[in-house]
């Protein structure tokens, strides 16, 4: 843990939180932006399979949004990540991710993740591999989406990266 990362507590999103999660991915410029919204919701009924980093004021500096998937039980899919601009290249994501997963690997018996990545996020590529390596899991891709089923407009693939099973 570096220093920037030991001055930061992590824990579950709070309704009060979902404002400041909006910002931050909007102010990512690469994560796809849902409705303020959903953000709200997402911190009320996901909570518990969502963590959020905060500063030493309590203020959210970053997040993971993720669910269990109804079909694969075990299986954690992160929806989003983003860090604020200013705590970005810290090691924040990888903090977020690997606390996130030992909580609900704990709470839900979860051995695997699965993501989406654009082409060309070398970001979110890199924080998925070597989140792999760190835990000693197999990573597969495939394409989960081709470019062409989003229906708003330009769009790349989705790639699905499937991670497991993990060894906490």
């Amino acid at each position: 843990m570096t220093a920037a990362q030991a001055d930061l507590q992590i824990d579950r999103p709070t309704v009060a939180d979902g404002a400041a999660l909006w910002r931050i991915a909007k102010d990512s410029r690469t994560l796809d932006l849902n409705s303020s919204y959903s953000y709200l919701l997402w911190c009320r009924d996901f909570a518990g399979t969502s963590a959020v980093a905060r500063d030493e004021d309590g203020r959210p500096v970053g997040f993971v949004t993720g669910y269990i998937r109804p079909a694969r039980p075990r299986t954690l899919l992160v929806w989003q990540v983003a860090v604020d601009d200013a705590h970005r290249g810290r090691g924040v994501a990888a903090a977020l991710l690997d606390g996130l997963v030992a909580r609900v690997a704990g709470a839900y018996g979860v051995t695997g993740v699965e993501t989406t990545i654009t082409p060309g996020n070398t970001a979110s590529e890199r924080l998925f591999t070597s989140f792999a390596e760190r835990h000693g899991a197999a990573l597969e891709r495939e394409v989960l989406f081709e470019a062409g089923l989003f229906p708003d407009g330009p769009h790349d693939s989705e790639v699905l990266y499937r991670i497991g099973p993990l060894s906490h």
